[in-house]
């Protein structure tokens, strides 16, 4: 094992080394590779020391240190605003970590702009000192509400706020939460901006991402020069902050299948489980076992603790479900050969002897949802020799040491190419060492809106010509996001497109060729990966359905 992390930690830093020759680093990059089509037009986090490509008026504005670098407005006697990026930006989303300092007196506000023409017309996503978010639009100076909603508003504390605009839709949202939504033709183009009436805030990591429909060109601003250490850089320097917008209670995920697990094929519309068979509550072992061994749909809903050992198989057209929060499968874990159209939700995998879950030999449709893995001896979701359409959504990886493997050997590829289609989106990889996932063969994988935080020898692997589109996570202390260009370990190289990703402490995400686009089966909605850390810790494991 120590050959094997010197020789990747060697070829990272060769990866680097040829990067560093080619361009230069900057704020805002762009990942365009192949069918995958860049989403990010401008990003700046301050780090550089300087507010290099904003315009500002009125007010007092500097970067400066608060936890991290941050732009700060610190006057309060009259508005402000900063903007930045192209006025021929036309469909994006705009998010920004916002902290407001100090109210000179009442119903004043700071707000994040998007499609402004100018320093009074623009529309705004704005959070009042009266604890309420408004979505409104500025038209010569006079303005309008869109919509409203109460939100808790506290000076001190640090918000995520995201401002979309596509077509005549403008949207708002605050830490993720259930958006503000109004349709309206005033504004077409204009680039992006923060303000403040009457009150003075702090502005970090700005993001600015295409939505459909965008014609949008980046905006590049030139941010540190490369460094020279001999190890991978991080995108961001700085420590992690320690206050982070306030946890918000979200919704926790859909219902229903989604991902690559609601995909017309094979015979199966999507993934309905167990839906019109028996309801049957299992408490035992013996329960347990005869429940996923019958024939036909049934819905097996597990209560308390039950311990199995080994892998168990599980028959098609099933949903096991745990009640409550404190369903737990302790000993083993659930196996699926040539099986097909099952969910699994709401259940702690704790101690699994083998796997906790595997997905095997051409299984189909499977939807593994909001359940926490803890302690099992090799890997909590193996996906392999085969399988297909299948989503992992919404999981808990606790400490886990081989999270996630898609196809188990180098030599599948007779099994595997053309299959081992998977999505991955909410997960919360929680100081797991690996395989988040570790990609072979298989296209395209699709690992979005997850939170990695801390993993100790990489994020995603993505290997033997497998196709992974990596976006819209948040990455933190990881030192390796990403392989791909360089293989890992004895598999040879794979393709891997990031795009919208933030990494906060984190080294370089290797990309290398194109990806099928996940949009050509399914159709999603992307989290803006700034709130990603509190939506997921709020929504994902068991317990939280």
């Amino acid at each position: 094992m120590t050959t094997i992390l010197a020789h990747r930690r060697r070829a990272a830093v060769r990866a680097w080394a040829a990067a560093i020759a080619a361009i230069a680093l900057t704020v805002a990059i762009v990942a365009m590779s192949g069918n995958a089509l860049a989403a990010t037009l401008f990003s700046d986090n301050f780090e550089d020391g300087n507010s290099s490509g904003w315009t500002t008026s009125g007010g007092t504005w500097s970067v400066t240190a608060d936890g991290s670098q941050v732009l700060r407005q610190s006057g309060t006697s009259s508005d402000a605003r900063a903007r930045a990026g192209s006025s021929t930006w036309t469909d994006y989303a705009v998010t920004v970590r916002v902290r407001p300092t100090a109210f000179n007196g009442e119903n004043r506000f700071v707000a994040v702009l998007a499609r402004a023409q100018s320093n009074t017309s623009y529309y705004y996503l704005a959070l009042r000192s009266s604890n309420v978010v408004e979505l409104k639009k500025l038209v010569g100076g006079s303005a309008t509400t869109l919509a409203s909603a109460p939100v808790t508003v506290t000076i001190g504390t640090w918000y995520t706020v995201r401002l979309e605009v596509n077509g005549s839709t403008v949207r708002g949202s605050v830490n993720g939460g259930p958006p503000l939504q109004a349709t309206d033709a005033q504004f077409a183009t204009g680039n992006i901006g923060v303000a403040t009436f009457n009150a003075s805030a702090s502005f970090d990591d700005v993001l600015v991402e295409t939505v459909a429909g965008s014609t949008a060109t980046p905006t590049t601003t030139t941010s540190r020069p490369p460094t020279t250490t001999s190890r991978p850089p991080t995108t961001t320097t700085r420590p992690p902050t320690t206050t982070r917008p306030p946890t918000t209670t979200i919704p926790p995920g859909p219902n229903v299948a989604d991902g690559f697990a609601s995909v017309n094929a094979l015979g199966l519309n999507g993934t309905s489980g167990g839906v019109g068979g028996p309801v049957v509550t299992v408490s035992t072992t013996d329960q347990l076992l005869t429940a996923i061994d019958t024939i036909g749909p049934m819905v097996i809903q597990i209560q308390g603790t039950i311990n199995i050992t080994s892998k168990q198989g599980v028959r098609p057209n099933k949903t096991i479900i745990g009640l409550g929060g404190n369903a737990v499968v302790n000993g083993g874990g659930f196996d699926f050969y040539r099986s097909f159209n099952v969910i699994v939700r709401n259940i702690t995998f704790a101690n699994a002897e083998d796997d906790a879950v595997n997905v095997g030999q051409e299984s189909h449709h499977i939807w593994i949802d909001h359940n926490t893995f803890r302690g099992p001896v090799d890997g909590s979701i193996d996906i392999v020799r085969g399988a297909d359409y299948v989503t992992v959504s919404w999981n808990h990886f606790d400490h886990t040491d081989k999270s996630m493997l898609i196809s188990h050997s180098d030599g599948a590829a007779s099994t595997d190419i053309g299959h081992l289609k998977v999505t991955l989106h909410h997960n919360f990889f929680d100081n797991s060492r690996q395989r988040h996932p570790r990609v072979r063969f298989g296209e395209p994988v699709h690992v979005y809106n997850n939170y990695f935080l801390s993993n100790e020898l990489y994020g995603t692997a993505s290997t033997m010509n497998g196709g992974t589109l990596v976006e819209g996570n948040y990455f933190e202390n990881v030192p390796f996001p990403c392989f791909s260009a360089s293989g890992y370990a004895d598999s040879g190289p794979g393709r891997l497109v990031q795009r919208g990703n933030v990494f906060v402490g984190s080294g370089v995400c290797e990309t290398n060729g194109s990806v099928t686009e996940p949009r050509s089966f399914y159709q999603y909605t992307m989290d803006s990966a700034t709130g990603i850390p509190s939506m997921v810790r709020a929504g994902a494991g068991a317990g939280r359905i």
